[in-house]
């Protein structure tokens, strides 16, 4: 039976067992979760059972497990290893959905008319992670699994993978491969396929600014007291200048300059700005000057506000002035740029900032680096001509703004470059209330990574 009637036959089935997965709330970020977390791993655990996939394993770890497998045919195929993660993201604000986040259901859009699934982790990273599965049992049962394949799947990607690293670098023999593959990213739109050849960085950070030793009656003291909640904000609006490029000292010393012919290539990217405004409902884009759209969220670094807060927020009124202000704030980082250089260079400013008679701390959240991957690899070919068999059409190659900590310490500690497949769209609100992936998207997801097995192993 040929790879498209295998899917065709068994699509049901598919979306039946990736709604069982999905309808686990395994939200790594929330301890509540954990037995939730440990139920997604052991659903897993036996999926890759039910596979006839080998040393099929919980492995337990300072946080959430990491589930493993692996078949291994013959120590002469090159081996794939893959990688996913079955946490999610919390689904605040709950009332912003149109459905419950943990029941996953199919409706039609003006994007998926055939239909996408909305639920929590439909896209990010459940439903891209479990095509990996379904492709390996696509392949049983059809041309056959013609490479070694090894799974890796964590529970806490979307709490920095505090743990993975550590259970990389103590289990280089079995992760042992030639290269990784993972679906984690998107494509350009539904019907123009594009493979992810750059992630950015991150470097993330709390501030916590202290003026008064407690909150004061804002009218005793107004006026005589500096208010730490003012003088944060102040301190946040000077980290821009007027061409909103970032004014730490240091902070572009390492960034990569692209050439104009780079940039050029580069523009040919399909791209509607129109579209993109209308996504997410804004009149005017924003961004470092002389900087496209398009590069401003891939090839430059940029620094964000994530959340503010202090005082009081609660309904009415109470008329004081903090004695503290908060601040999370992140920065994307790109090619050269070091996320422990960045946060130290940020922590100096901020402190060389901050006003006499008030203290600061600054905490340090996960980071992570930023990843180049090459075009003309064998992996990255055989990854074009999947996407060219399923699509019709080549896929770009395109640098990502978001970022995967990990994949650049997967390289740094197993030496071995990673195919980032995705096929998400920047519709799918991941992270957002109302998250979703296209049925087609996760059926054509199927095909094209079980193609790339067989255009990398050259049995194609």
């Amino acid at each position: 039976m040929e790879i498209k009637s295998y899917i065709e036959n068994n699509k049901k089935k598919f979306l039946d067992e990736l709604f069982e997965l999905i309808r686990i709330p395994s939200i790594s970020a929330i301890k509540d979760y954990d037995k939730e977390l440990r139920k997604a791993a052991t659903f897993l655990k036996n999926q890759f059972d039910d596979l006839g996939l080998e040393n099929c394993e919980i492995c337990e770890t300072e946080g959430y497990p990491i589930v493993y497998a692996e078949k291994i045919k013959d120590e002469n195929l090159p081996t794939v290893l893959v990688y996913g993660h079955y946490d999610v993201q919390p689904v605040d604000p709950i009332d912003l959905w149109d459905s419950k986040p943990f029941e996953p259901i199919i409706k039609k859009t003006k994007i998926h008319p055939e239909g996408a699934i909305f639920a929590r982790g439909s896209c990010d990273d459940k439903g891209q992670m479990f095509m990996h599965l379904k492709a390996i049992e696509v392949l049983k049962n059809t041309t056959g699994i013609p490479c070694n394949i090894k799974f890796m799947i964590e529970g806490e990607e979307e709490v920095g993978s505090d743990n993975l690293e550590e259970f990389v670098r103590n289990n280089k023999e079995k992760l042992d491969c030639d290269i990784i593959l993972v679906s984690d990213t998107g494509m350009i739109d539904k019907n123009t396929p594009s493979i992810t050849t750059g992630l950015r960085g991150l470097s993330y950070l709390e501030v916590e600014l202290t003026g008064p030793n407690r909150d004061l009656h804002s009218g005793l003291y107004g006026g005589s007291v500096a208010n730490p909640i003012n003088s944060l904000a102040k301190m946040i609006s000077s980290l821009h200048d007027e061409n909103n490029k970032v004014t730490i000292p240091g902070f572009y010393d390492k960034v990569i300059n692209y050439s104009d012919e780079q940039r050029k290539e580069d523009d040919l990217i399909p791209f509607s700005i129109n579209e993109f405004k209308n996504s997410i409902d804004i009149d005017e884009v924003h961004g470092e000057e002389s900087y496209s759209t398009q590069e401003r969220r891939s090839i430059r670094p940029c620094l964000d506000v994530n959340g503010i807060w202090g005082g009081y927020t609660d309904e009415g009124s109470k008329t004081v002035i903090p004695s503290k202000a908060f601040a999370k704030i992140s920065m994307r980082l790109v090619s050269n740029q070091n996320s422990k250089e960045i946060s130290q260079l940020f922590i100096d400013h901020m402190k060389n900032i901050t006003p006499a008679g008030m203290k600061i701390k600054i905490n340090e959240h996960h980071g992570g680096e930023p990843y180049i991957t090459s075009t003309n690899s064998h992996a990255y070919l055989a990854a074009s001509q999947a996407y060219e068999s399923v699509f019709n059409k080549k896929p770009f190659a395109v640098k990502d703004g978001g970022s995967i900590p990990i994949i650049a310490q997967f390289e740094k500690i197993l030496g071995v470059k990673t195919i980032l497949m995705g096929f998400g769209l920047d519709s799918d609100a991941i992270h957002s209330p109302n998250e979703h992936f296209g049925v087609s998207n996760f059926y054509n997801g199927i095909e094209t990574i079980s193609n790339f097995y067989n255009f990398y192993s050259n049995k194609i």
